[in-house]
């Protein structure tokens, strides 16, 4: 079978609202400056996902808008469900379970993955029962899971907190998995103020 028939890419996604999402970041460079950083993220997302040979499906935070930038042929539209991240995780995991094997779910604000960082960890899915990519705040920018949802893997977490990573590596060590580079998410101020990308954004301060 052709792997893109068993691989699929979750992708959560933010609706573009100014003051809305990025509170971090925002606290620091504005609300505005913060909504186009995330523009600029959400492109680099497309960029960086529309070639890859897998299924793929983006969840909105709030709704599925009309006429956007993600190409109706290349993407399967959705809107989150559930009262915190774990949950809405679950369930877009367990609507992918229903079609495909191997799942990987990213974020849309990973300035610091490419293409073949994406090739990779589905490479890597098709011989373990789990991939993780640790982010540098503790948490993890990627996560693929092959024909199941590991039990407790979504729960009992403070969403966006230092432990996160460690818990889920808890949740995970009796299965075969494995651990991506460490990289950098962007959720506050210090995450970007010496990343050149992203200098035109912060002239104002």
């Amino acid at each position: 079978m052709n792997p893109k028939n068993t691989d699929c890419l979750i992708i959560f996604t933010r609706n573009l609202k100014l003051g809305k999402g990025k509170r971090r970041l925002a606290a620091t460079v504005g609300d505005q400056a913060a909504l186009e950083i995330y523009k600029f993220l959400l492109a680099h997302t497309l960029k960086i996902t529309k070639d890859l040979q897998a299924t793929k499906k983006v969840w909105y935070s709030d709704e599925v808008p009309k006429n956007d930038d993600w190409d109706d042929a290349l993407y399967h539209k959705y809107t989150q469900e559930g009262e915190d991240l774990g949950v809405r995780m679950k369930i877009a995991f367990l609507d992918a379970f229903k079609t495909h094997d191997h799942v990987i779910i990213i974020g849309s604000d990973m300035h610091d993955m490419n293409t073949t960082d994406l090739e990779k960890a589905f490479k890597k899915l098709h011989t373990h029962d789990a991939v993780i990519g640790p982010a540098e705040d503790g948490g993890y920018y990627l996560l693929g899971l092959t024909k199941k949802v590991v039990s407790g893997i979504f729960e009992n977490k403070e969403w966006g907190t230092s432990a996160v990573l460690e818990k889920t590596l808890e949740n995970l060590k009796d299965y075969n998995y494995a651990l991506l580079e460490e990289r950098n998410d962007v959720d506050c101020y210090d995450d970007i103020k010496n990343i050149p990308a992203f200098q035109p954004f912060l002239k104002h301060l």
